[in-house]
Order: structure tokens, then sequence, then C-alpha cells
């Protein structure tokens, strides 16, 4: 009777031990979890409509828009389809490129269609002025370039911009056919906290 008890603590003992390890590691082996939005200092959602000029310039001394690949058969394709280009634009307030600087544009454009000039864009944009200095918007989407506005989703951010989501509508503000530079004035319209 005296052993009979004794292995039934020690099973009592044992089950409540391996209980208790296994529930303690679940927490630390927890793959998501909600959260409350107060916790992380999120208020309010906010809609904002910034406008700003991109400047991507392709040729003279500085390029701020580099080839950095392309394909076998790019230099024959009407579209340059398999060009690479990456960049670092000045984002300006206004389309003269000596205008205030609000940030910079920095990422990747590719030529991704064989039938027209589409390209794929994978931008961030940088800003580095006012209450925004430090955040990012990140951009990725199809921008058909002879179209008179093209529409490409805002994914995200950081910052200021931590949690957006939104678009950017694209319209070439002035294209230079002997340079290859382009002014292309930006309206985006982006949710956030």
């Amino acid at each position: 009777m005296a052993k009979t008890k004794t292995i039934s603590k020690f099973l009592y003992l044992f089950t409540t031990l391996l209980y208790l390890t296994i529930a303690a590691s679940a927490k630390h082996d927890q793959f998501g979890r909600q959260l409350s939005r107060s916790k992380l200092g999120l208020k309010k959602e906010k809609l904002s409509h910034l406008q700003f000029y991109f400047h991507d310039i392709v040729g003279g001394k500085n390029p701020t828009a580099v080839r950095i690949a392309e394909a076998a058969m790019t230099r024959t394709s009407p579209t340059l389809f398999g060009a690479m280009v990456m960049i670092d634009n000045p984002l300006t307030v206004g389309p003269d490129v000596k205008s205030k600087l609000v940030g910079r544009a920095q990422g990747i454009y590719a030529s991704a269609s064989q039938n027209e000039t589409g390209l794929l864009m994978m931008v961030n944009f940088a800003f580095m002025e006012g209450k925004y200095n430090g955040s990012t918007l990140s951009m990725l989407g199809r921008n058909t370039v002879l179209s008179a506005v093209r529409e490409m989703p805002i994914l995200g951010g950081s910052g200021l911009f931590r949690f957006a989501r939104g678009y950017a509508e694209a319209r070439t503000h002035i294209f230079d056919l002997t340079t290859g530079d382009a002014i292309v004035k930006y309206d985006v319209y982006v949710f956030h906290y």
C-alpha cells in the first residue's frame, strides 16, 4: 500500500512537471500572436497626400540612374527588355532639380515587357525633410512609362509610415529624348498611423 502511494505521488509530481515544462516551452515556441494596437503606440489611422518630383538622371557627369545589368538581347529590343537600372534619384518639391530636396528614390527598375515600355519598379522613397525626415515608403509595381498616368502600390514603410499602405500616381513632367533624363511628378496617397 505504501509502495502504491509513493508511485501515485511520483506519477502526480512527474505529470505536473511534464505539464509545466510543455506549457513553458509552448510560450517560447509560439509562432504568432495577436497584439494590442495601443501597446505598439498605434493611434488613429491617417490618410496623407505627398507630392514631389522624381529626377531620373541617366546622362551627364553625375547620373542618378545607372544600368547595372542587361540581357543578351536588350540592345536589339525596342523596349530594352531585360535592362536593369539602379537608382538614387533626388525627390524635390518642384520640377526644377534645384528646388528644395525632400528625399531620395532609391531602388531598382527593370524593363519587364517585350511589347511596350513597361518597367518593374522596386523603390524606397527615403524622406529627409520636415516631420517625415528619416521615414520611408516602399513602392513595388508596374510602370508603363508612356501612359499619361501610372498607378503603383505602396506596400509599407518605416518611421512615421510604419504599417503604411496606399498607392502612387506617376505622371511624366519632362522626358528628354537626347539624354534619356526624365522628371516625373508623383502624387502618393497613403494610410498610416
